[in-house]
């Protein structure tokens, strides 16, 4: 438990960011879902500033998680395979706030971002991995010296095993048997630990305070609850959906659905019918209401201990997920509602008052919102991240300023390559009919969001009067097709066109001697 800080607080807020991982918007009791799946969350967010209209930049976790750290949309920062690393020219937010004087440290239970070696732990004084054969966790340090070697060992090898899987076609292909499936996603930890990451930020950060240092703290936790596959407490389905809950029918189906994980990432062909669409949608539920309970706990934890006072809390998602809407599951190829139509809430009274902001806005600024919050503000050349804090912080969204981005943003979804390879198996005529191994980008323009494949119009959608988007009105708004689609093309050419942050003089200009000297010691700067 945390107790009411002595010592006083850093003049720079504490900064807690959350990344709900897989968590749809619309399954969000605060967003108007019909079953209350998220009361904690729902009574912290009376507080805070509620954003309606935020946009993921990408439709999954590595592409998503690059933008949300470096303030660049995928087709910049060119993170989007499992088996890639992030550019060292981009400065990555937990990087600039550790050359800033932050303590940062990460709590994520999604081992995409906790195992593989992709340059999304780069700034974190301490990533904790809480999936895998082989967590670690602060508590890990209080061991003995012999068994934190052993532990680390075992890391190590159980790191490159992991790696492997993301380099190699057959071995994830392997990992996708479904005599295989039930085995991994329950003995290693496939989806972390929700109440231990929760746990072990709580005492973390009370040890920080307690111990008197004026360091500000980033905590970062990914929690990974809502993501295939849905095990649900009982008592957590029995309260969302009684009558899933007691129909052996759907439990049945679920097992089946849990252990086909190649399922989880492909088009829905056959569709789903109606009854296993309501199945998924409870388990779901029941998911997001068990995470709730711990979310709460921490967050209701944290403010009783007055650690709120000083604190910018940043709830978000990284994408949603497909449970048959438009004929897909999971989140792996389309940029629709369910995808990229994210929660993001922040609280920080000081700067983000109780309201909600019905402008588009992309998720990626909250990078820059938070170097804003930080004080981190530098000059230089507009395009670059560095350089654009001021203008793209989401403080801009705020009473009734005109946004700085003209309330227009962009989600794009590059075809994951390992998954292509093994619908490319599975269901070719798909792939190709599907056109899946193409690019697809949306836009959204006030009401309207327009999506393109490759460089074709797929859709248009009113997204006010039809957030589901179940009526395409392309053929019918010609014009506004027009407009958006030379949004698009002045987006891929002002994002192919961005300079890596440190490429030069010119995107680091503005940044003070003492923060590039803090950068460059680090081994951020050449």
């Amino acid at each position: 438990m945390l107790e009411s800080p002595t010592m006083p607080r850093p003049t720079r807020p504490n900064i807690l960011f959350i990344v709900l991982d897989t968590q749809r918007r619309d399954r969000l009791s605060l967003y108007g879902h019909t079953r209350e799946t998220s009361p904690y969350l729902d009574e912290f967010a009376r507080d805070a500033t509620l954003f309606e209209r935020a946009v993921a930049p990408a439709q999954w976790t590595i592409p998503a998680h690059g933008s949300l750290f470096t303030g660049l949309y995928p087709n910049t920062h060119e993170l989007t395979q499992a088996h890639q690393t992030l550019g060292e020219g981009h400065i990555t937010l937990a990087e600039y706030l550790q050359a800033a004087g932050y303590h940062t440290v990460a709590f994520c239970n999604n081992p995409m971002l906790g195992i593989l070696d992709n340059g999304l732990q780069r700034g974190f004084h301490h990533f904790y991995n809480y999936s895998g054969a082989t967590p670690n966790r602060p508590v890990d340090m209080r061991r003995s010296h012999l068994r934190r070697k052993l532990a680390q060992r075992l890391r190590q090898t159980a790191r490159q095993i992991t790696n492997q899987f993301a380099h190699n076609d057959f071995l994830f292909r392997a990992s996708l048997n479904p005599l295989v499936v039930p085995i991994w996603s329950r003995l290693v930890n496939y989806k972390g630990h929700t109440q231990r990451s929760v746990d072990d930020l709580l005492d973390y950060w009370g040890r920080h305070e307690d111990g008197g240092s004026s360091q500000p703290i980033f905590a970062f936790l990914n929690l990974m609850g809502t993501h295939m596959p849905y095990r649900p407490p009982g008592t957590a389905l029995a309260n969302m959906a009684p009558d899933v809950f007691n129909d052996k029918h759907t439990w049945r189906f679920m097992a089946r659905h849990n252990a086909d994980a190649a399922a989880w990432i492909s088009p829905a062909e056959p569709p789903l019918a109606d009854w296993e669409r309501r199945t998924l949608e409870a388990f779901y539920d029941a998911e997001i209401y068990d995470q709730d309970r711990h979310l709460g706990r921490l967050l209701n934890q944290l403010k009783a201990s007055g650690a709120l006072e000083n604190t910018l809390v940043i709830v978000t998602a990284d994408h949603g997920e497909g449970h048959g809407d438009h004929d897909y599951l999971g989140h792996s190829f389309v940029v629709y509602q369910e995808l990229v139509h994210v929660p993001l809430l922040i609280h920080y009274p000081q700067r983000f008052p109780a309201r909600r902001v019905t402008t588009n806005v992309s998720t990626r600024r909250l990078f820059h919102t938070v170097l804003d919050m930080a004080g981190l503000h530098f000059d230089g050349a507009p395009g670059n991240p560095a350089a654009d804090v001021q203008r793209l912080s989401l403080v801009n969204s705020l009473n009734g300023r005109p946004d700085s981005e003209g309330g227009i943003a962009f989600s794009e979804a590059f075809p994951p390559d390992n998954l292509l390879t093994i619908l490319n198996q599975r269901q070719p005529d798909v792939v190709m009919r599907r056109q899946l191994t193409q690019t697809r980008r949306g836009v959204y323009h006030g009401d309207h969001k327009l999506a393109l494949v490759g460089d074709a119009v797929e859709n248009l959608f009113d997204v006010a009067s039809d957030p589901a988007e179940l009526r395409d009105v392309a053929a019918d708004q010609p014009a506004v097709v027009a407009d958006l689609q030379a949004h698009i093309s002045d987006f891929l050419v002002k994002t192919r066109e961005l300079p890596s942050q440190n490429g030069g003089a010119g995107p680091m200009h503005g940044v003070s001697p003492e923060l590039r000297d803090n950068l460059r010691a680090l081994g951020y700067l050449d």
